[in-house]
């Protein structure tokens, strides 16, 4: 099932778990079914609906379990998006607190301002407007708080436009 509105393509996703229980990714339900389907994973939730085909009919999966434990060799870091940044912004402009409707480099990039987490806020456009090329302090705004690199396991809030509940008992809640 593919429902397109809004200009957007929302494909069923499912959240994959290492071994361990630790989310490892998010992938379509249909990839998701073929893991379950190899013996490479466990279903853990579904949700309700069947994928079908001509001698068989699964669950589509909401969470599957890996049988195998993979290694991660690092600690996932999440890159600057315009989604991320309003995500971790509540979508709200960091000087005035309106809807934002764009990104602001606190540290301007004319002035050798890094495009990274701690350099980028949610703005509306008469704050970025009227910020230009300076830093807060000279353009006399002050952000509302201060920005940060979002925490290790928001890559998976980032990756989809919005968590189902089946979900959140496997996400970490500091997340």
């Amino acid at each position: 099932m593919v429902r397109v509105g809004a200009g957007e393509v929302d494909v069923p996703s499912a959240l994959v778990l290492n071994a361990t229980f630790e989310p490892l990714s998010v992938v379509a339900s249909r990839r998701a079914a073929v893991l379950v389907l190899d013996d490479k994973a466990d279903l853990v939730e579904h949700d309700g609906s069947l994928l079908r085909s001509e001698s068989l009919a699964v669950h589509s999966p909401l969470v599957i379990r890996l049988r195998y434990m993979v290694k991660v060799p690092y600690r996932r870091g999440t890159s600057v998006s315009r989604r991320g940044v309003f995500a971790r912004d509540d979508h709200r402009c960091q000087y005035c607190g309106a809807p934002a409707d764009s990104i602001d480099h606190v540290m301007p990039r004319s002035r050798g301002g890094e495009h990274i987490w701690e350099n980028v806020a949610a703005a509306c456009r008469p704050c970025n407007l009227s910020k230009r090329d300076r830093t807060p302090d000279e353009a006399g705004m002050r952000l509302l708080r201060p920005t940060r690199a979002p925490r290790p396991s928001s890559w998976l809030i980032v990756s989809v436009s919005r968590v189902p509940e089946a979900w959140k008992p496997y996400i970490a809640p500091a997340s």
